[in-house]
């Protein structure tokens, strides 16, 4: 069963209560404008209360606000009628008490919340005043000899400097928290804020006046309850303006039909939602980080004290994106989900849009990669050929040039024999530089072979699966042995390990090749070389790398290569 009040019980319970003190107690009270006026004050925030407990029922900001309403109600019989009706003496208690409640309900607003000493300590004091000089008046009435009576003089003469003390830091605390807010968390806020103020500014000036006959504070009849009744009207009007906000959302469905350029869905958001700053980072499943509409990595806060929060779309049970905004749109959760609601099939969309621009920048940037290392390897191979090969073919020329000039025939022969093994030298040169190119093994034993023989030389005992028929294309067949070879390369000089594995397999499109360890764990591919060439090397043949490799529990390395 909800325990959200009903509005019409518990303002039938509050006009049944005035009622019957008019009736009872005050039979001419309707008599009286003030306490009319007064009385309207008391049930404008005692409705307001009531329709934000309903509205928000885990906020306490409904139940101040209703407790304020009710506390306003015994001041106005008493200082309308008080005087004249000695049978109100039993409200004197509760005359002040709706100024502690106002004063908490001003700092609490909106969350509900005091947030820091200070504010606790200000409330603190302020339910005490309201609630001690009341007091100290009602027991000079019990007690009117002395000391009584002069203690009641003095403490209704000083308790305008302790409302000033009270008022001013209201007004401090709530102006340096509206300040120190966002845009979003302001726009929230201002008009009950600055209601708030006035009236607090409106009151002392008006128990200047009470208390110490200054002309010039005076209020006119009836504009103190007016500046009072704008505090509920304030906050009605925000719920209203929140009902209108959500209006949006239908207007949110219209934009996204007709958007045209990329930033056009979160551009749209951030209209319906009021927040400029919103953007949106997409969920990118296979890679484990989100991305922006163009596919660049999005840091994401780390929490909510920098003003920004996260709210996260999902699609059934897959992740779609995330919303990073403000975090004043916390108080309004249910005009953020309705914005998600209507742009989820959008969002989904430019979610593979973005994937698909991801893939294409990661791709463009691994061409580039390899054209560099292709480059390098050329200049590698040139200048091995120039310092190898080249000079031990220009020796030979030589020296068949003295074997071709000399008349010895023994002494041509030696000759031409270093000439010949001169010639062997820049064969086994040429078979140095010629494997950086393309594995003779990879011909010869095509690459299971290849592979039991890169297991066999390893020096960590290497267990091979291979579970692949037919031949693979020359790419695919190349770009696997060298992954294979760099990863035991790896196992090798870092995971220290007892025992690895290696694991080809040929499935519907793609080949997958496996290496794996049962070493120290915890690679990382930005603190290594060898793992960063692995991923640009499977990235430039269209695959993807996946690492798993938690400390003290080895590695797995997974490449998936596509394969027709």
């Amino acid at each position: 069963m909800s325990r959200r009040p009903n509005i019409s019980t518990s303002m039938l319970a509050a006009v049944a209560a005035a009622a019957w003190l008019s009736v009872v107690e005050l039979p001419d009270l309707w008599r009286s404008p003030a306490w009319g006026m007064g009385l309207m004050v008391g049930m404008s925030f005692v409705y307001a209360g009531v329709v934000a407990w309903r509205t928000h029922p885990h906020n306490r900001v409904g139940p101040l606000m209703l407790a304020l309403g009710i506390a306003w109600i015994p001041q106005q019989f008493k200082f309308a009628f008080g005087e004249q009706h000695g049978g109100l003496d039993w409200l004197d208690l509760g005359v002040g008490l709706w100024a502690g409640v106002a004063c908490h309900l001003f700092l609490a607003f909106p969350t509900g919340r005091l947030d820091g000493l200070p504010a606790r300590i200000v409330v603190g004091i302020a339910y005490v005043e309201s609630l001690g000089i009341p007091g100290v008046s009602v027991l000079a009435e019990l007690r009117p000899e002395e000391p009584w009576h002069t203690i009641a003089t003095f403490v209704d003469r000083t308790s305008w400097g302790l409302i000033v003390a009270a008022g001013m830091s209201v007004i401090g605390l709530a102006a340096a928290r509206w300040l120190e807010g966002t845009a979003a968390q302001r726009r929230a806020v201002t008009p009950v804020v600055a209601a708030s103020m006035v009236a607090t500014m409106a009151f002392m000036a008006d128990r200047a006046f009470n208390v110490y006959d200054i002309p010039a504070l005076g209020l006119p009849s009836g504009s103190l309850f007016g500046v009072f009744a704008g505090v509920p009207v304030a906050y009605l009007g925000s719920m209203m303006r929140v009902r209108i906000d959500r209006g949006r959302v239908a207007d949110l469905v219209v934009r996204l039909r007709g958007r045209r350029q990329r930033d056009g869905l979160e551009s749209a958001l951030a209209a319906t939602l009021k927040d400029p700053t919103l953007k949106v980072a997409y969920w990118m499943a296979d890679e484990g980080r989100y991305v922006d509409a163009d596919g660049n990595p999005v840091t994401l806060p780390p929490s909510q004290d920098s003003g920004r929060v996260m709210t996260r779309v999902d699609q059934g049970e897959a992740r779609l994106a995330v919303l990073l905004h403000d975090a004043a749109l916390l108080e309004q959760p249910l005009l953020v989900d309705a914005a998600c609601a209507a742009a989820a099939l959008a969002l989904e969309n430019e979610r593979l849009t973005a994937d698909l621009r991801a893939r294409v920048r990661q791709l463009a940037a691994s061409r580039a990669r390899m054209l560099q290392w292709g480059e390098a390897e050329r200049r590698r191979i040139e200048r091995d050929l120039h310092d190898g090969v080249q000079q031990r073919l220009l020796s030979v020329a030589m020296t068949l040039g003295l074997a071709e000039a000399t008349t010895d025939p023994a002494r041509a022969g030696a000759l031409v024999g270093e000439a010949k093994y001169a010639v062997l030298g820049a064969l086994d040169d040429l078979r140095a530089v010629s494997h950086g190119i393309h594995p003779p093994v990879l011909t010869e034993r095509g690459l299971p072979g290849a592979v039991k023989e890169l297991a066999a030389v390893a020096p960590v005992p290497v267990e091979c699966v291979i579970e692949m028929t037919g031949p693979l294309p020359p790419a695919v067949e190349s770009a696997a042995y060298y992954i294979v070879n760099e990863g035991l390369a790896n196992v090798t000089k870092h995971a220290r390990a007892s025992r690895a594995w290696v694991r080809l397999t040929r499935g519907t499109g793609r080949f997958v090749v496996e290496i794996g360890d049962d070493g120290r764990g915890g690679a990382d591919p930005a603190h290594g070389s060898g793992l960063e060439g692995l991923a640009h090397r499977a990235e430039a043949n269209g695959g993807r790398l996946t690492l798993v490799s938690p400390p003290g529990r080895g590695t797995v390395i997974m490449v998936e290569l596509p394969c027709e």
